[in-house]
């Protein structure tokens, strides 16, 4: 399994409650996690599996050395992770009681990796590749052009979003978004879960004009709705403590993506991918909170 994409150190304060715009509030904690879209779904897919190879950037920095680390003992092939001039990628997060969160992330380093970086993976037949919205979008693409051409499968994680061209949205097998990043892929009012449902169930076409095929709408505490071959799925939300919910999203990606290299159907991947991405939220911090396998198997099972 191949992941490209971003790697950032996150700055991360507790507080009661968010501020209002130029209120100043108190805070209980600041902490710093190794984080980044592209990293965490790396962490996700390796801890329920996957062997997982990374590409990506550091800084030439602290937290360039701290999350080169992070990740080569979480056992990711990280020989594709280059340590640029510059600094790293960077999240500023604030994590209210309830998991809310808010995040600004910073690039730095992950501006660096460029669509000649995709020449350096190794992109196989039957391998999943994941892409989030934290490098390039060209990287994107000549990513996901390059999987289609050798017949791996590319997920694409609409996150933070940005409109996706006609050539990645066509070279894309699944596209995974929230309920506001389907609003902005389909430029609709943001909906219920009833209304996705039934936008799902209608051809669909993207802010570009382009046909969407495959697409899952996670909905956070509600669970997620997917549609894959055309069939509409609804996944229940998991019931459990929600202590932060930054991450969530990636461990759902990690998750999926996993379980289809495994060689699960698509179906029993979105189930491991929900109860995943259930536990994590129940844990504080993003990279260090993705499950592993033996715990989103004892979810499954009830126990």
């Amino acid at each position: 399994m191949v992941v490209i994409g971003s790697i950032n150190m996150d700055v991360v304060v507790t507080v009661e409650r968010m501020p209002l715009p130029g209120e100043t509030v108190a805070g209980g904690s600041v902490h710093q996690i190794p984080g980044g879209k592209g990293a965490n779904q790396a962490v996700a897919a390796r801890r329920l599996g996957a062997p997982t190879a990374l590409v990506g950037a550091v800084g030439a920095d602290g937290f360039g050395a701290v999350l080169a680390g992070f990740l080569g003992a979480e056992r990711i092939d990280t020989s594709l992770v280059r340590m640029e001039h510059g600094p790293s990628g960077t999240a500023l997060i604030t994590v209210a009681n309830g998991g809310e969160n808010t995040v600004i992330v910073v690039a730095g380093a992950n501006g660096s990796v460029s669509p000649a970086r995709v020449a350096e993976a190794t992109i196989r037949a039957g391998d999943v590749l994941l892409l989030q919205d934290e490098i390039p979008g060209e990287t994107n693409e000549a990513a996901a052009r390059a999987a289609r051409a050798v017949g791996a499968r590319t997920v694409l994680n609409l996150a933070p979003f940005r409109a996706p061209s006609p050539g990645l949205l066509a070279a894309t097998d699944v596209l995974i978004v929230n309920e506001t990043e389907f609003a902005e892929l389909v430029e609709a009012p943001r909906a219920d879960a009833a209304a996705i449902a039934e936008r799902l169930r209608a051809e669909l076409t993207a802010c570009n004009g382009q046909p969407v095929g495959d697409v899952v709408v996670t909905l956070g505490a509600q669970g997620a709705l997917a549609r894959i071959g055309g069939e509409v799925l609804a996944l229940p939300g998991r019931r459990g403590p929600v202590v932060d919910t930054t991450g969530a999203g990636d461990c759902f990606c990690g998750a999926f993506g996993a379980s289809l290299a495994a060689g699960l159907p698509a179906t029993a991947a979105l189930e491991r991918a929900n109860a995943a991405a259930g536990l994590a939220v129940g844990r504080f911090g993003a990279g260090p909170a993705m499950p592993t396998a033996t715990e989103v198997d004892a979810a499954l099972s009830g126990v």
